[in-house]
């Protein structure tokens, strides 16, 4: 396939809430460009963008897939990205390296929560969006009141291109009011012609309104347009086209179109769209990077002929093979070149170039600036990386991932997966920048911990269907930690003979209990010609020994002073073997005297929620044995500050999303141990 110009080029995402239609948009436009020849189905299982096992079983995007198709002489290369609060890392990274955005609405559901989190995303880079308010013909679509929303939720000024013919089961078209044209499916067969034609006197005054509307908004943003509106000018379509052109790269305006893409109605206009109002490559403000010796701010244009920058946002493991996304921000990438990664100061090979098709690919021998591409061969590089040449290195800004909020334990079914295990699950995190992976030192166990419980519930079913690793899955086991109540005193005796040998030693202890946080210590306040000095190492061990068990549930003790208080010692037959056992045998006696309870972990808990779900979820928090700390507010949400006890937390995430609507969010990290 002919590389385009630069100018030719879209670079462009799919973004939106779970269940709004962007696969089936996505199919469409896979379709009509001639890229697939047959429409692959969501809810059929055979989207060939969601090409996973898991997504097809689902129904749902998992993971952003990658694909380029052709329309009307320009070259658009779509990234379609999951709508499930869980995979928003997916998204994150998807908008960092996209030109624009279409915004796929439903217009039943209208602007639902996982959208203004997306599209607050594509705002926080800057990134040019239309949208598409999808399903119209579905009981309950009202276009006009998602329009609304869109204004009303994400602060964006929405310019109607399109009215709607019709809705629910009677939409079958549009009105065009940049042509003032009215365009009829006749049917949903996919393949049908599209009617084009003046427009029904029943629809003609709403027309002019709206076209006189759409003229007043854009001459708002645009002198040119203003100057021939106030002197009563003609303003010709081109004029119109090139002013909302501008106004959308200028984040002014978002273009608004609609349809319904099961039906197969809409998708022509909007790749007409998408080729008249998103940016190309040249269009976007140069990338800026850093020079990584200098700290010199470095400007990288989308020319051919530039120093090579790039930027890894994501990596896959696919076939078993590791799989770089790479998009190419100047300059060109060669397949069979060294490249150079400034952040790991090595340089790797890119043995392949890859266009890719969800999991379908062509090979390439180069690809140029406003390319995206998957490259094989990068051993050491990560997602978040920059790529370049050793000759003019550039550093770009690297990519913020969000902090794990919720874990399970794993533990593998056989000795065969214990040794795939650790592989596999180093394959997953490089993959993956959210998901974390520890061992608890005190259980022994395998803790996952990830952005949700439906992240992490298809990271195990990969495990299994991917890696043929099989693992019991659980919840952590909380680690509590058992105190004293009071002080008490114990003496033990150890005088037995051991392999021929007699051993003797005597130990009085006292225990008491310390303040919170204080650890676990011990002390000596006896002469040494009671007990020689010696012997105090292995009278120590023996404490600590015991203490690695409470008496109550065999949790570690913590929080308590153990002091010696006598004792006795029998020239040649004190040992140190002795010592320790008879510290350790005072020690548990002590703890059963001095009424052990249990300490539980608390953990610090900020939660970020809008205003209005405030209530409940403090109600929430205190009905989880949770004490506020402190409200704050930043941005368009509240900051809850608590501390919760850790066992009550399990679950909190889809508490906090059904309380919320989605809207919520929280980091909990541990704090201190207290009274259960």
């Amino acid at each position: 396939m002919k590389s385009k110009q630069i100018s030719q080029i879209r670079n462009i995402g799919i973004i939106a809430h779970i269940d709004a239609g962007k696969t089936t948009v996505t199919e469409r436009v896979l379709y009509y460009t001639g890229r697939s020849h047959k429409i692959g189905e969501v809810h059929d299982g055979e989207a060939v963008m969601d090409w996973m096992p898991d997504e097809q079983e689902r129904g749902i995007t998992i993971t952003s897939a990658v694909t380029t198709c052709n329309w009307k002489n320009s070259e658009i290369q779509i990234i379609d990205t999951p709508g499930h609060v869980d995979f928003t890392i997916e998204v994150e990274r998807s908008l960092r390296v996209l030109d624009g955005a279409v915004g796929v609405f439903c217009a039943v559901g209208g602007v639902e929560p996982q959208s203004e989190t997306v599209w607050h995303q594509a705002d926080k880079y800057l990134v040019p969006k239309m949208a598409f308010i999808n399903k119209m013909d579905r009981i309950g679509a009202d276009f006009f009141r998602t329009v609304d929303m869109i204004t009303q939720r994400l602060n964006a000024n929405p310019l109607l291109l399109q009215l709607p013919i019709g809705h629910e089961d009677n939409f079958k078209g549009v009105i065009d009011l940049l042509e003032m044209k009215q365009i009829i499916w006749d049917s949903d067969d996919p393949n049908t012609d599209i009617q084009t034609s003046d427009i029904d006197d029943e629809y003609a005054d709403q027309a002019k309104d709206y076209r006189d509307k759409l003229i007043e908004q854009v001459a708002e943003v645009d002198d040119e347009i203003m100057e021939a509106y106030l002197e009563e000018a003609p303003i010709t379509i081109d004029q119109l086209e090139a002013a909302i052109r501008k106004a959308t790269l200028q984040l002014k305006l978002v273009p608004v179109l609609c349809g319904t893409a099961l039906k197969n109605k809409g998708i022509q206009t909007l790749l007409d769209a998408v080729v008249k109002f998103l940016p190309s490559p040249a269009d976007v403000p140069p990338i800026q990077g850093h020079h990584p010796e200098t700290g010199e701010l470095v400007e990288c244009t989308a020319k051919k002929k530039a120093p090579l920058v790039a930027l890894i946002f994501k990596v896959s493991m696919m076939e078993g093979r590791k799989l770089s996304f790479v998009r190419v921000y100047s300059g060109q990438l060669k397949a069979g070149v060294d490249v150079y990664n400034p952040t790991r100061k090595k340089k790797e090979k890119v043995s392949r170039i890859l266009r890719m098709h969800a999991n379908k690919r062509e090979r390439l021998d180069t690809a140029d600036a406003g390319s995206i591409v998957g490259v094989v061969g990068l051993k050491d590089s990560s997602t978040g990386e920059t790529l370049c040449e050793s000759t003019a290195p550039v550093l770009l800004e690297q990519m913020e991932f969000h902090k794990p909020v919720i874990s399970i334990s794993v533990e593998p079914k056989t000795h065969n997966d214990q040794d795939k295990l650790d592989q596999v699950l180093e394959k997953l995190m490089a993959e993956d920048p959210t998901l974390q992976v520890k061992q608890d030192e005190d259980t022994g166990q395998t803790i996952l911990s990830g952005m949700g419980e439906l992240h992490l519930e298809i990271i195990t079913s990969r495990m299994q269907r991917e890696f043929n690793t099989n693992v019991n899955v659980g919840k952590p086991q909380v680690v509590y930690r058992e105190t004293l109540a009071k002080s008490a005193v114990a003496s033990a005796v150890f005088d037995k003979e051991v392999a021929g040998q007699r051993h003797f030693a005597e130990v009085e202890l006292k225990l008491r209990p310390l303040n919170r946080g204080s650890g676990s210590h011990f002390r000596s306040k006896i002469d040494p010609d009671i007990i020689p000095e010696t012997f105090m190492a292995a009278i120590e061990k023996g404490v600590k020994d015991a203490m690695e068990y409470g008496d109550l549930m065999g949790y570690p003790v913590a929080d308590v002073e153990a002091v010696l208080t006598g004792g006795s010692y029998k020239d040649s037959l004190g040992t140190e073997l002795a010592y320790t056992v008879s510290a350790s045998m005072a020690c548990r006696e002590a703890l059963k005297k001095g009424e052990p309870f249990l300490l539980e972990p608390i953990m610090d808990v900020e939660v970020f929620v809008p205003e209005s779900f405030m209530g409940e979820v403090i109600g929430d928090l205190n009905a989880r044995g949770g004490k506020i700390e402190s409200i704050s507010s930043k941005a368009d949400s509240q900051i809850i500050a608590a501390i919760v006890p850790l066992s009550k937390m399990f679950g909190y995430s889809t508490a906090l999303r059904s309380s919320s609507q989605g809207r919520g969010n929280f980091t909990m990290k541990f704090s201190h141990f207290d009274k259960s």
